[in-house]
Protein backbone atom coordinates (compact mmCIF):
# COMPACT_ATOMS: atom_id res chain seq x y z
CA UNK A 1 0.00 0.00 0.00
CA UNK A 2 2.79 2.42 0.89
CA UNK A 3 4.49 1.70 -2.44
CA UNK A 4 1.33 2.79 -4.25
CA UNK A 5 1.28 6.07 -2.32
CA UNK A 6 4.94 6.63 -3.11
CA UNK A 7 4.40 5.93 -6.81
CA UNK A 8 1.48 8.37 -7.01
CA UNK A 9 3.41 11.03 -5.10
CA UNK A 10 6.46 10.60 -7.31
CA UNK A 11 4.34 10.95 -10.44
CA UNK A 12 2.83 14.19 -9.13
CA UNK A 13 6.21 15.59 -8.08
CA UNK A 14 7.83 14.75 -11.41
CA UNK A 15 4.95 16.25 -13.39
CA UNK A 16 5.05 19.55 -11.48
CA UNK A 17 8.83 19.85 -11.72
CA UNK A 18 8.80 19.22 -15.46
CA UNK A 19 5.96 21.68 -15.98
CA UNK A 20 7.71 24.34 -13.89
CA UNK A 21 10.96 23.93 -15.83
CA UNK A 22 9.13 24.48 -19.14
CA UNK A 23 7.69 27.91 -18.28
CA UNK A 24 9.50 30.99 -19.59
CA UNK A 25 9.72 33.47 -16.66
CA UNK A 26 9.53 36.45 -19.02
CA UNK A 27 6.36 35.19 -20.69
CA UNK A 28 4.87 34.48 -17.27
CA UNK A 29 5.08 38.22 -16.56
CA UNK A 30 7.68 38.03 -13.82
CA UNK A 31 10.03 41.02 -13.57
CA UNK A 32 13.77 40.39 -13.75
CA UNK A 33 15.24 40.28 -10.25
CA UNK A 34 18.93 40.09 -11.17
CA UNK A 35 19.33 36.61 -9.70
CA UNK A 36 21.17 34.01 -11.75
CA UNK A 37 18.94 31.14 -12.83
CA UNK A 38 20.82 27.88 -12.45
CA UNK A 39 17.95 25.80 -13.82
CA UNK A 40 15.44 26.57 -16.59
CA UNK A 41 11.90 27.70 -15.91
CA UNK A 42 10.28 29.03 -12.77
CA UNK A 43 11.42 28.74 -9.20
CA UNK A 44 9.03 27.22 -6.67
CA UNK A 45 8.41 30.57 -5.02
CA UNK A 46 7.53 32.09 -8.40
CA UNK A 47 4.92 29.42 -9.09
CA UNK A 48 3.51 30.06 -5.62
CA UNK A 49 3.41 33.81 -6.28
CA UNK A 50 1.64 33.39 -9.62
CA UNK A 51 -0.83 30.91 -8.12
CA UNK A 52 -1.52 32.98 -5.02
CA UNK A 53 -0.47 30.30 -2.51
CA UNK A 54 2.37 30.16 -0.01
CA UNK A 55 5.76 28.85 -1.11
CA UNK A 56 5.61 26.24 1.64
CA UNK A 57 2.22 24.99 0.42
CA UNK A 58 3.38 24.68 -3.17
CA UNK A 59 6.64 23.04 -2.10
CA UNK A 60 4.74 20.41 -0.14
CA UNK A 61 2.50 19.78 -3.15
CA UNK A 62 5.50 19.42 -5.45
CA UNK A 63 7.08 17.02 -2.96
CA UNK A 64 4.03 14.80 -3.35
CA UNK A 65 2.80 15.33 0.20
CA UNK A 66 -0.67 14.04 0.96
CA UNK A 67 -2.62 17.28 0.73
CA UNK A 68 -5.81 17.89 -1.23
CA UNK A 69 -5.92 21.30 -2.93
CA UNK A 70 -9.25 22.85 -3.79
CA UNK A 71 -10.36 23.11 -7.41
CA UNK A 72 -9.65 26.86 -7.29
CA UNK A 73 -6.07 26.26 -6.13
CA UNK A 74 -5.52 23.64 -8.82
CA UNK A 75 -6.88 26.05 -11.42
CA UNK A 76 -4.48 28.74 -10.21
CA UNK A 77 -1.48 26.40 -10.28
CA UNK A 78 -2.45 25.17 -13.75
CA UNK A 79 -2.59 28.77 -15.00
CA UNK A 80 0.77 29.57 -13.38
CA UNK A 81 2.32 26.54 -15.11
CA UNK A 82 0.47 27.19 -18.40
CA UNK A 83 -0.84 23.62 -18.41
CA UNK A 84 -3.90 24.03 -20.61
CA UNK A 85 -7.13 22.06 -20.22
CA UNK A 86 -5.56 18.62 -20.66
CA UNK A 87 -2.72 19.36 -18.27
CA UNK A 88 -5.16 20.75 -15.69
CA UNK A 89 -7.25 17.58 -15.87
CA UNK A 90 -4.11 15.46 -15.56
CA UNK A 91 -3.00 17.45 -12.51
CA UNK A 92 -6.37 16.88 -10.88
CA UNK A 93 -6.15 13.14 -11.43
CA UNK A 94 -2.64 13.00 -10.01
CA UNK A 95 -3.61 14.92 -6.89
CA UNK A 96 -6.61 12.62 -6.41
CA UNK A 97 -4.64 9.41 -7.03
CA UNK A 98 -4.43 7.41 -3.83
CA UNK A 99 -5.04 3.82 -2.75
CA UNK A 100 -8.37 4.80 -1.23
CA UNK A 101 -9.51 5.89 -4.71
CA UNK A 102 -7.85 3.03 -6.52
CA UNK A 103 -10.12 1.44 -9.04
CA UNK A 104 -11.12 -2.18 -8.82
CA UNK A 105 -9.90 -4.47 -11.58
CA UNK A 106 -10.76 -2.79 -14.87
CA UNK A 107 -12.96 -4.95 -17.10
CA UNK A 108 -11.84 -6.00 -20.54
CA UNK A 109 -13.12 -3.49 -23.08
CA UNK A 110 -15.57 -4.73 -25.68
CA UNK A 111 -16.83 -2.97 -28.81
CA UNK A 112 -20.58 -3.26 -29.19
CA UNK A 113 -21.94 -4.80 -32.43
CA UNK A 114 -23.38 -1.53 -33.70
CA UNK A 115 -19.92 0.06 -33.74
CA UNK A 116 -18.52 -2.82 -35.79
CA UNK A 117 -21.31 -2.17 -38.28
CA UNK A 118 -20.42 1.53 -38.30
CA UNK A 119 -16.77 0.73 -39.06
CA UNK A 120 -17.71 -1.63 -41.87
CA UNK A 121 -20.06 0.97 -43.38
CA UNK A 122 -17.10 3.36 -43.71
CA UNK A 123 -15.70 1.05 -46.36
CA UNK A 124 -13.57 3.64 -48.19
CA UNK A 125 -12.71 5.65 -45.09
CA UNK A 126 -10.04 4.25 -42.73
CA UNK A 127 -11.36 4.09 -39.19
CA UNK A 128 -10.44 2.41 -35.91
CA UNK A 129 -11.52 2.39 -32.29
CA UNK A 130 -8.88 2.81 -29.57
CA UNK A 131 -9.46 2.09 -25.91
CA UNK A 132 -7.49 2.41 -22.71
CA UNK A 133 -3.69 2.34 -22.98
CA UNK A 134 -4.07 2.97 -26.76
CA UNK A 135 -5.32 -0.60 -27.22
CA UNK A 136 -6.66 -1.10 -30.76
CA UNK A 137 -10.14 -2.51 -30.17
CA UNK A 138 -11.48 -2.58 -33.73
CA UNK A 139 -10.53 -1.55 -37.26
CA UNK A 140 -12.11 -1.58 -40.70
CA UNK A 141 -10.57 -2.87 -43.91
CA UNK A 142 -9.40 0.54 -45.08
CA UNK A 143 -7.50 1.14 -41.81
CA UNK A 144 -5.89 -2.30 -41.98
CA UNK A 145 -4.48 -1.70 -45.45
CA UNK A 146 -3.46 1.90 -44.71
CA UNK A 147 -1.73 1.25 -41.37
CA UNK A 148 -1.41 -2.36 -40.21
CA UNK A 149 -3.57 -5.46 -39.89
CA UNK A 150 -4.07 -5.28 -36.14
CA UNK A 151 -6.75 -7.98 -36.35
CA UNK A 152 -4.09 -10.47 -37.49
CA UNK A 153 -1.86 -9.72 -34.49
CA UNK A 154 -2.03 -11.66 -31.20
CA UNK A 155 -4.42 -9.86 -28.82
CA UNK A 156 -1.57 -8.63 -26.60
CA UNK A 157 0.12 -6.97 -29.58
CA UNK A 158 -2.94 -4.95 -30.63
CA UNK A 159 -1.77 -1.74 -29.06
CA UNK A 160 -1.05 1.45 -31.00
CA UNK A 161 1.83 2.68 -28.81
CA UNK A 162 3.48 -0.76 -28.73
CA UNK A 163 3.21 -1.00 -32.53
CA UNK A 164 4.56 2.53 -32.95
CA UNK A 165 7.72 1.87 -30.92
CA UNK A 166 8.47 -1.80 -31.58
CA UNK A 167 7.54 -2.22 -35.25
CA UNK A 168 9.89 -1.34 -38.08
CA UNK A 169 6.79 -1.16 -40.26
CA UNK A 170 5.53 1.81 -38.22
CA UNK A 171 8.88 3.59 -38.30
CA UNK A 172 9.02 3.21 -42.08
CA UNK A 173 5.36 4.06 -42.66
CA UNK A 174 5.22 7.49 -40.99
CA UNK A 175 7.17 10.26 -42.67
CA UNK A 176 6.78 12.19 -39.41
CA UNK A 177 7.38 9.19 -37.12
CA UNK A 178 8.84 11.20 -34.24
CA UNK A 179 5.80 13.49 -34.17
CA UNK A 180 3.34 10.59 -34.23
CA UNK A 181 5.34 8.53 -31.71
CA UNK A 182 5.57 11.42 -29.29
CA UNK A 183 1.82 11.94 -29.58
CA UNK A 184 1.32 8.29 -28.63
CA UNK A 185 3.50 8.80 -25.54
CA UNK A 186 1.56 11.89 -24.47
CA UNK A 187 -1.75 10.06 -24.84
CA UNK A 188 -0.43 7.08 -22.90
CA UNK A 189 0.88 9.37 -20.16
CA UNK A 190 -2.59 10.94 -19.90
CA UNK A 191 -4.17 7.50 -19.51
CA UNK A 192 -1.53 6.53 -16.93
CA UNK A 193 -2.37 9.60 -14.86
CA UNK A 194 -5.98 8.44 -14.65
CA UNK A 195 -4.96 5.16 -13.01
CA UNK A 196 -1.22 4.93 -12.20
CA UNK A 197 -1.78 1.57 -10.49
CA UNK A 198 -3.19 -0.19 -13.56
CA UNK A 199 -0.83 -3.19 -13.94
CA UNK A 200 -1.44 -3.34 -17.70
CA UNK A 201 -0.27 0.27 -18.14
CA UNK A 202 2.75 -0.31 -15.91
CA UNK A 203 3.72 -3.44 -17.87
CA UNK A 204 3.38 -1.59 -21.19
CA UNK A 205 5.45 1.37 -20.00
CA UNK A 206 8.16 -0.95 -18.67
CA UNK A 207 8.24 -2.87 -21.94
CA UNK A 208 8.48 0.21 -24.14
CA UNK A 209 11.04 1.85 -21.85
CA UNK A 210 13.27 -1.21 -22.28
CA UNK A 211 12.70 -1.35 -26.03
CA UNK A 212 13.08 2.30 -27.04
CA UNK A 213 15.41 5.12 -26.01
CA UNK A 214 13.00 7.61 -27.60
CA UNK A 215 10.15 6.31 -25.48
CA UNK A 216 12.23 6.59 -22.29
CA UNK A 217 13.19 10.17 -23.12
CA UNK A 218 9.67 11.34 -24.00
CA UNK A 219 8.05 9.48 -21.11
CA UNK A 220 10.42 11.20 -18.68
CA UNK A 221 9.27 14.60 -19.96
CA UNK A 222 5.80 14.08 -18.43
CA UNK A 223 4.05 15.86 -21.29
CA UNK A 224 0.34 15.18 -21.66
CA UNK A 225 -1.80 16.22 -24.57
CA UNK A 226 -4.97 14.79 -26.06
CA UNK A 227 -5.12 15.47 -29.78
CA UNK A 228 -8.64 15.38 -31.13
CA UNK A 229 -7.68 16.07 -34.73
CA UNK A 230 -4.56 16.36 -36.84
CA UNK A 231 -2.65 15.08 -39.86
CA UNK A 232 -0.51 12.03 -40.50
CA UNK A 233 2.05 11.94 -43.32
CA UNK A 234 2.72 8.48 -44.69
CA UNK A 235 5.24 6.77 -46.97
CA UNK A 236 3.16 3.77 -47.90
CA UNK A 237 5.06 0.82 -49.42
CA UNK A 238 2.33 0.25 -52.03
CA UNK A 239 1.20 3.73 -53.13
CA UNK A 240 3.96 6.04 -51.91
CA UNK A 241 3.50 9.38 -50.17
CA UNK A 242 0.11 10.55 -48.94
CA UNK A 243 -1.39 12.55 -46.09
CA UNK A 244 -4.56 11.89 -44.15
CA UNK A 245 -6.38 14.15 -41.72
CA UNK A 246 -8.01 12.60 -38.69
CA UNK A 247 -10.93 13.47 -36.45
CA UNK A 248 -11.76 11.73 -33.17
CA UNK A 249 -15.09 10.97 -31.53
CA UNK A 250 -15.68 9.69 -28.00
CA UNK A 251 -18.15 6.84 -28.03
CA UNK A 252 -21.50 7.49 -26.30
CA UNK A 253 -21.86 5.13 -23.38
CA UNK A 254 -18.11 4.51 -23.06
CA UNK A 255 -15.87 7.55 -22.65
CA UNK A 256 -12.81 5.26 -22.71
CA UNK A 257 -13.39 4.29 -26.35
CA UNK A 258 -12.46 6.71 -29.13
CA UNK A 259 -13.28 6.46 -32.82
CA UNK A 260 -10.53 7.71 -35.16
CA UNK A 261 -11.59 8.53 -38.73
CA UNK A 262 -8.96 9.29 -41.38
CA UNK A 263 -9.84 11.45 -44.36
CA UNK A 264 -8.17 12.57 -47.59
CA UNK A 265 -9.54 15.55 -49.50
CA UNK A 266 -11.60 14.60 -52.55
CA UNK A 267 -9.68 15.01 -55.79
CA UNK A 268 -6.32 15.37 -54.04
CA UNK A 269 -3.26 13.21 -54.81
CA UNK A 270 -3.65 11.67 -51.36
CA UNK A 271 -7.27 10.68 -52.09
CA UNK A 272 -6.18 9.19 -55.42
CA UNK A 273 -3.44 7.23 -53.63
CA UNK A 274 -5.90 5.99 -51.00
CA UNK A 275 -8.38 4.92 -53.69
CA UNK A 276 -5.61 3.06 -55.49
CA UNK A 277 -4.59 1.34 -52.28
CA UNK A 278 -8.15 0.20 -51.53
CA UNK A 279 -8.57 -1.05 -55.10
CA UNK A 280 -5.27 -2.93 -54.88
CA UNK A 281 -6.34 -4.46 -51.56
CA UNK A 282 -9.71 -5.60 -52.95
CA UNK A 283 -8.06 -7.21 -55.97
CA UNK A 284 -5.39 -8.95 -53.91
CA UNK A 285 -7.86 -10.78 -51.65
Amino acid sequence: MMANVADANRELADFLKRARSAVDPARAGLPADGRIRRVPGLRREEVALLAGVSTDYYARLEQGRRITPSAAVLDAIARALDLGDTGRAHLGRLVGASPTRRRSSRPVQRVRPGLYQLLDSLDETPAMILGRRTDVLATNRAARVLFADFDAMPPRERNYARWMFTSEQARNLFADWSVQARTAVENLRLDFGGDPHDPAVIELVDELSAASAEFRMWWAEHRVFQRTYGTKRLRHPVVGDLSVDYETFTMPGDAEQTLFVYLAEAGSPSRDALNLLLSWSANSV
